[in-house]
């Protein structure tokens, strides 16, 4: 059997300790599917006296996680820190900088250098390994790599945040609001103590962003992705979504165009009968569209100790194999620069909710206003009861562009018995 695969592992949190548990557990299997051992010989964390839940005896603690970046005794850097920049950034070109792979589970870092250190990578004759950055266990950078890699990609859209997802699930099945879900979220250890980047939709972005150059050829361009969170998104939303057929997810969607490539997270109202309509809790899916293949779904947990060091040990097991591949499917010098399609230029339907003062009058004000931008309306639902009573009126469109939607919803906005903002979420035809 061939000498063993050296490993170093920057930051022994959830994703770090379950990364080693996983090594000691599968050393056996994993020797014998590698044809050589992977062994963690060094670690490197801010707290030696915390207890991990896992043996540390025997390996080399670094204080500084630079260390591992220069250890003769290190051929691969796992860095498990997090951060777009700092540290992890720091530790990442000092191990490509002396010759050592790297795997990260860092989506952030990637998505705003990812492109600069696959080129630095590639120069040094390094791979970058990050499965474990997008969708926790699900192996879909593998799978569009190397499964889809005879495939021309034609649309990817999925589900990336869990902790969204929770919260949406759990607003259809008890009718409680954002922000009273959002409290159980963090007390479960679904959502953080600043839940910010998963319920404002930076999170799914980033992924996306990541997806979109593996899926499409170009580099990564996270200030091209339009994002919005999930905080507007109320239990009567939720309710009328249902009534209409469908189910209201933080959607993440890339399609090339003929504006440019689309990326965007945003909620969706996804039709009922559609794989993705049923991923609940905490799950990630991602459904990818292929011109010889056809829809292909990946289903799975998004993240977590145990699926995020699988997505790490898998990446390990291919640089154990010397398996070689571009970090983002072809040469950094073959990525083309990215042209946004900005969200103004989607065509698609909306669902529309309107707070109005229940009076004669009040409908054909909407509906002059859509008029007027060319939208033509295809549901609506108006529950009158009381003259002068603040009333949900909800309307569903057929398909329009988003400038035009936009430029009426800002008319009906202004219009006397229209109490709040107009709320609007997106149509999918998936």
């Amino acid at each position: 059997m061939s000498e063993s695969l050296r490993v170093g592992i920057a930051g022994l949190g959830t994703v770090g300790a379950g990364t080693v548990r996983l090594l000691q557990t599968h050393r056996a299997l994993l020797a014998e599917r590698c044809g050589r051992p992977i062994e963690v010989t060094a670690v490197s964390a801010r707290d030696r006296r915390r207890d991990r839940g896992v043996p540390l005896d025997g390996l080399r603690w670094c204080d500084d996680a630079l260390d591992l970046a220069r250890d003769p005794e290190v051929d691969v850097v796992v860095e498990l820190i997090g951060g777009s920049d700092g540290p992890a950034k720091t530790l990442i070109e000092a191990a490509i900088a002396n010759g050592k792979h790297v795997v990260t589970a860092n989506k952030a870092l990637l998505a705003h250098h990812g492109t600069a250190l696959a080129r630095a990578a590639e120069a040094a004759g390094v791979g970058i390994g990050y499965e474990a950055a997008v969708a926790g266990g699900i192996p879909i950078v593998k799978a569009l790599r190397e499964g889809l890699a005879a495939n021309r990609i034609e649309r990817l859209y999925g589900i990336l945040n869990g902790t969204c997802n929770y919260i949406l699930t759990t607003m259809r099945e008890t009718g409680r609001e954002f922000a009273d879900v959002l409290v159980d979220a963090q007390r479960l250890g679904y959502a953080e103590a600043d839940p910010s980047f998963d319920v404002d939709g930076v999170d799914a972005a980033h992924k996306l962003a990541i997806l979109t150059s593996l899926a499409f050829g170009c580099e990564i361009d996270f200030d091209g992705v339009h994002v919005e969170g999930i905080r507007h998104v109320s239990a009567i939303d939720i309710a009328f979504a249902q009534e209409l057929g469908y189910r209201i997810k933080l959607l993440a969607v890339a399609q090339p165009t003929e504006h440019g490539i689309e990326q965007r997270v945003h909620p969706s109202m996804v039709p009922l009968g559609t794989p993705i309509a049923n991923v609940e809790g905490v799950f990630n899916a991602v459904v990818t569209e292929g011109d010889f293949v056809g829809q292909s779904v990946a289903e799975g947990r998004g993240a977590g100790a145990g699926p995020t060091a699988s997505a790490v040990v898998a990446d390990l097991v291919d640089i154990a194999r010397g398996r070689a591949m571009p970090a983002f499917s072809v040469p950094v010098s073959a990525l083309r620069p990215l042209s946004p399609s900005p969200i103004e230029r989607r065509r698609g339907a909306f669902y529309v909710r309107l707070m109005v003062v229940d009076r004669p009058g009040v409908i054909a004000g909407v509906a002059a206003a859509l008029r007027d931008e060319a939208v033509s309306m295809e549901a609506m639902i108006q529950r009158g009861r009381d003259p002068e009573e603040v009333v949900p009126v909800v309307l569903t469109t057929h398909e329009t562009d988003e400038a035009a939607m936009r430029r009426a919803l800002d008319r009906i906005a202004g219009l006397d018995p229209v109490v709040e903002p107009p709320r609007m979420i997106r149509i999918e035809t998936l």
